[in-house]
């Protein structure tokens, strides 16, 4: 959606815009040619390597850091960015590595950090207890055979240690065969669940909007691509409730009405176009939403607004926040 996500964002020579997701540089090489500054982030250190020759010709109007998205104020003033632009979800680039082992397409380690450090996989399929993965599994891949999964990965590594991608799938797939109606793979939702645990999205995204909020300047613009309810609707949630008066968390009751810190830029929410679609089938799950920062204070980053599942999530990144 690069045609929608440049519409939203709007860059102009003399902005700055951070790159959340920077990948193999898609989006930023896309506002530098808008003759705008980028900071891009990537906690993957082979998408920031690949990106240093794109770096080099750009000189000092492209920064690349290493880490991820959501430590966002880490690494910029607080109300200094006119953009900051993030892309959901595994890129291409790690999704088509066997090794990284995000997909069970080709047999490969059953690794799936993006950061490559910290749990993997492999820790969880093998170290976790069969209720945790039936919520992993069930709540964050929506699987409905969760229980039966969980309880068939606990008896196969009993035998052996699981530590490939084939063989996670080869498991799965016996006690979940594949029906001739199945458009996916009986794997799909659990290779799913475990990506977004041990990458621990869903609260990455959830830390990156509220960066955000503190990073942007006012007139800034938020703008996000999701490729997945979960994720859409942390999104959803959070500019609901910061274009709204209301208080979004019953953690929070709001005794006054609030000053709204974003306003909607565009149309709420925007799909990919069917030509799109049709040129890259991966899209069409892509909703994109846009938001634009006022002049109010930044609210309290209060995590209780997305309802997130209580799950033992791996500890926040470096840099992060809990």
């Amino acid at each position: 959606m690069l045609a929608e996500v440049l519409a939203a964002l709007d860059p102009t020579p003399d902005a700055l815009i951070a790159d959340g997701t920077f990948g193999a540089g898609g989006y930023t090489r896309a506002i530098l040619e808008a003759g705008a500054t980028v900071i891009a982030f990537d906690r993957d250190p082979d998408a920031i390597a690949a990106g240093h020759a794109l770096a080099e010709t750009h000189g000092d109007r492209l920064r690349l850091v290493e880490a991820p998205f959501s430590t966002l104020a880490d690494h910029v003033a607080p109300a200094s960015l006119d953009g900051f632009v993030l892309d959901i979800g595994v890129s291409s680039m790690q999704f088509d590595q066997a090794a990284r082992g995000f997909s069970f397409r080709h047999d490969g380690p059953l690794d799936m950090r993006m950061a490559q450090s910290g749990l993997g996989a492999a820790d969880v399929v093998n170290g976790f207890d069969v209720k945790d993965l039936i919520r992993i599994i069930g709540i964050l891949g929506e699987e409905r055979a969760a229980p039966k999964i969980a309880h068939a990965i606990v008896r196969a590594r009993q035998e052996a240690p699981i530590e490939t991608t084939g063989r996670l799938a080869s498991v799965i797939e016996a006690v979940q065969p594949r029906k001739g109606r199945d458009t996916i793979h009986p794997a799909t939702r659990t290779f799913q669940g475990l990506r977004i645990f041990v990458n621990d999205e869903l609260r990455e995204l959830a830390r990156a909007l509220f960066a955000a909020e503190t990073c942007l300047k006012p007139g800034g613009r938020l703008v996000v691509v999701t490729f997945h309810s979960l994720e859409d609707r942390i999104v959803k949630r959070f500019i609901a409730d910061r274009t709204s008066q209301g208080a979004g968390s019953r953690h929070m009751p709001a005794t006054e009405p609030r000053p709204l810190s974003f306003t909607v830029a565009g149309k709420a929410m925007v799909k990919p176009s069917a030509a799109e679609i049709e040129a890259n089938p991966r899209a069409r799950s892509a909703k994109l939403r846009a938001a634009r920062r006022t002049d109010a204070p930044a609210r309290p980053a209060d995590m209780g607004l997305f309802g997130l599942p209580d799950l033992p999530w791996p500890q926040p990144a470096k840099g992060g926040t809990p």
